[in-house]
């Protein structure tokens, strides 16, 4: 499978396969969700999101393995290596995602900016721990997911400028984050980060101190309940902005979104039904459902395929 990929994107290079290769085992292993939604996709696009995907990963593990015991110093010139070494265009074997994702960003004349804008955010990471309030949490996922979106925008195509479609790329990488925020928000404390908009809990009397004694306690206090609802509330608000840049894609390459956003949104919905129980269970949606999308995406993915070679 991952040769005919590799294959039809025209990669023949045995060093940079592997690179690709390697990104694509991240994706798989890391990124389930993702991965099952890059299926739907036409095999020559695959690799370049995998790659993207793969840096993003590598990069944040640098940042978040809570197996490497390494001190907050040595997390920030490992981050800084790889920065050093992407925008050089030094591909050594040393940061194995580097080769297919200089490739990547080449081939589809990615802008290199919202690279930068990606590591701003992560190095954020390594010293910022609480967002006050919105606008400050936006500029964080400005380069953490929104730019994820727009990267992405060159692989997937457009049926218009690629301008028109660029707000709702940015919105559904925002959605796609947020979601993680209210799903990881008892993960994220064990990092001591709390990616919630402070003065947005304080107005239903909830602090740090308060998400504490939920993580301690393993449940959700009645307070808290209702701010995530409310966190909830702002997440769909996004999902719905986001949902109208679908129809601005490339036809080959709706499906794998609506996939994407319909399992993603999947976990917004469960989030909800197990009432905000984040402290002593993942949200998560079963097997079952996601392969009734994927397989649903797939017939879809199929037609669109048929469409564009006529």
């Amino acid at each position: 499978m991952i040769h005919a990929e590799l294959h039809a994107a025209g990669i023949e290079d045995s060093r940079l396969a592997e690179s690709y290769r390697y990104c694509r085992r991240l994706n798989a292993e890391h990124g389930r969700t993702y991965f099952l939604a890059t299926r739907l996709l036409t095999p020559s696009q695959r690799p370049a999101v995998h790659a993207l995907y793969g840096f993003a990963r590598y990069a944040d593990d640098i940042l978040d393995d809570m197996d490497d015991d390494a001190s907050a110093a040595e997390r920030e010139q490992r981050l800084d290596r790889l920065s050093a070494k992407f925008f050089s265009g030094t591909a050594d074997e040393s940061e194995p995602v580097l080769p297919a994702v200089l490739h990547t960003a080449r081939t589809y004349r990615i802008p290199l900016d919202l690279f930068d804008d990606f590591l701003t955010s992560m190095r954020m990471d390594l010293t910022v721990t609480d967002y006050p309030d919105r606008a400050a949490l936006n500029r964080y996922m400005r380069g953490s997911a929104a730019v994820i979106g727009l990267e992405m925008l060159p692989i997937l195509g457009t049926v218009g400028p690629p301008g028109e479609a660029a707000p709702y790329a940015e919105a559904l990488g925002r959605a796609f984050q947020l979601t993680n925020f209210l799903r990881d928000v008892d993960e994220d404390l064990e990092r001591n980060r709390v990616y919630l908009p402070a003065d947005e809990l304080a107005e239903f009397g909830v602090d740090r101190d308060v998400l504490m004694w939920c993580h301690e306690h393993r449940q959700t206090d009645l307070k808290v309940r209702r701010a995530l609802s409310a966190q909830h509330e702002v997440t769909r608000t996004v999902y719905r902005e986001a949902r109208k840049g679908i129809a601005l894609l490339a036809p080959q390459s709706r499906p794998c979104v609506a996939t994407a956003f319909t399992l993603y949104s999947g976990i917004l919905d469960r989030i909800e039904a197990i009432d905000f129980a984040v402290f002593s269970q993942r949200a998560s949606v079963g097997t079952g459902r996601r392969l009734r999308v994927f397989v649903s995406g797939l017939v879809r993915a199929r037609r669109a395929r048929g469409y564009g070679a006529a």
